[in-house]
């Protein structure tokens, strides 16, 4: 018997404050005015993507002291950007990145609420926590938690939050329309939390909202990350975006499911993808090429080199040797608030190794980082693209992708008016949406229509 096909999920992240995008192109645009997002959004609705992704930065990344300028600096608040955008769109979802070591469960939940409200259901939360002291600088708290505490307090925080969200029912009324008069539930919002992390108790003042809780993502890729979205998460946004990669992390993940009491159908797996678009597929390579070749000017060569050196290389030349230097390996960084800093367990192995490539290749520093650096993971004509993403979904590398293109905010424009189209030809890609909510979208149970997952937190 023939295996039905498997429907394509598509997201597109807002790309910001990263090294993907190209902002010398001449039709680059702004990172912060409301008009990129909106078009970006609107490009996605039309192409009836799931949802749109905006992730989060807590505090400008600095490289020896100054901040980093050869990336965009500064973001704007994302609960702001996502309400602006639902008053400009109609059913794609919104999505948020939140971090869950600096806030609060009642301000979050108040927050998601709130735009589950504004939107009709269309809101998304990406749960994530944060690993370093730097970014923990801005905050009253200061400092960070080891990783098993970082799960915890995440662990118990989407707990909290759900409790929450789930402290109304849909039939409570808050107030009666002509005489103001409290109806119904007296007890409406009130909740009661005592944990390790968390003692808070009073009534939460956003009515049940159209999904009763926002849609959960997760994006940890550790083992306590994948345990935790095999666990709590509706979906996870995954960095596997090659196809054995993808089929090793996705059995993994799914196989974790059992034990918490889901069905592998309870749980999308998104990796992010890039993608270099042309006539041909030659014409897309060569695009790749010269977009890769943009992405990694000499001075940002230099830059990245230094996340492994951890050492000022500001004198050497992008386009010469490696140095001979080893890197220096000491507790103090020269990279604040960049992930990548976290990459390179042995920074000493990864420089012999990399010396090793550059000279079998006759590689400069700039092509060494070209090399090794981030590629575009579909590359080629709108067919060849088309046919990548669907093979890779139909051999369970992924659900389905979060599109990350190099340009702001246009760089959506020509995948949903060239792939999009055939992806619908071949019965995977859904031509209109068939409900309102991104619950909707993403096939996903309303949890009043589940059983809950989360754990009890009462216990001290």
């Amino acid at each position: 018997m023939t295996k039905p096909l498997k429907q394509i999920h598509l997201a597109a992240h807002f790309p910001g404050v990263n090294n993907t995008t190209v902002w010398s192109d001449p039709r680059a645009g702004s990172h912060i005015e409301f008009s990129s997002f909106a078009h970006f959004a609107r490009t996605a609705e039309r192409a009836k993507f799931d949802f749109l992704f905006l992730a989060e930065g807590l505090r400008l990344r600095e490289q020896g002291g100054e901040i980093y300028d050869l990336d965009v600096v500064g973001r704007p608040d994302t609960f702001t950007v996502l309400a602006a955008l639902a008053a400009v769109t109609e059913r794609i979802g919104l999505t948020g990145t939140i971090n869950s070591t600096f806030n609060e469960p009642y301000e979050v939940a108040r927050q998601f609420a709130s735009l589950d409200h504004l939107s009709g259901g269309r809101s998304a939360w990406n749960v994530v926590t944060s690993w370093d002291a730097f970014t923990g600088e801005n905050f009253r708290r200061g400092g960070f938690l080891p990783q098993r505490e970082r799960y915890s307090r995440a662990r118990e925080f989407l707990a909290t939050a759900n409790e929450l969200f789930d402290s109304w029912h849909d039939d409570e009324i808050l107030a009666d329309q002509e005489t103001g008069a409290f109806l119904r539930d007296a007890k409406a919002g009130s909740f009661a939390h005592t944990g390790a992390h968390f003692d808070i108790h009073g009534r939460f003042n956003v009515p049940r909202s159209p999904q009763g809780r926002p849609v959960v993502f997760q994006a940890g890729d550790s083992d306590d990350g994948r345990e935790f979205a095999a666990a709590e998460a509706d979906a996870i946004f995954s960095r596997h975006g090659t196809l054995d990669a993808g089929r090793d992390f996705y059995a993994d993940v799914k196989s974790r499911l059992t034990k918490h009491g889901r069905r592998a159908d309870q749980l999308l797996i998104l990796p992010a993808a890039t993608f270099a678009l042309a006539d041909t597929d030659a014409e897309a390579e060569e695009l790749a090429r010269e977009v890769r070749r943009h992405q990694v000017s000499g001075a940002t060569a230099l830059k990245h080199l230094e996340f492994v050196w951890n050492r000022d290389l500001s004198s050497y030349d992008p386009e010469g040797p490696l140095p001979d230097i080893d890197p220096d390996v000491s507790d103090t960084h020269i990279a604040e608030g960049r992930a990548q800093v976290r990459m390179y367990r042995d920074p000493l192995a990864t420089a012999r190794e990399w010396r090793e490539l550059a000279a079998a290749n006759k590689w400069s520093i700039r092509d060494l980082v070209i090399h090794t650096g981030n590629r575009q993971n579909f590359v080629g004509s709108p067919a060849t693209i088309a046919k990548t993403i669907n093979d890779y979904v139909q051999a369970d590398a992924a659900d389905g992708f979060i599109l990350v293109p190099h340009l702001t905010p246009g760089g959506l424009d020509e995948f949903a008016d060239r792939v999009v189209p055939l992806l619908q030809e071949q019965g995977v890609f859904r031509t209109e949406y068939e409900g309102t909510t991104l619950r909707d979208h993403l096939g996903l149970a309303h949890p009043d229509d589940a059983p809950a997952t989360t754990e009890e937190f009462s216990r001290v």
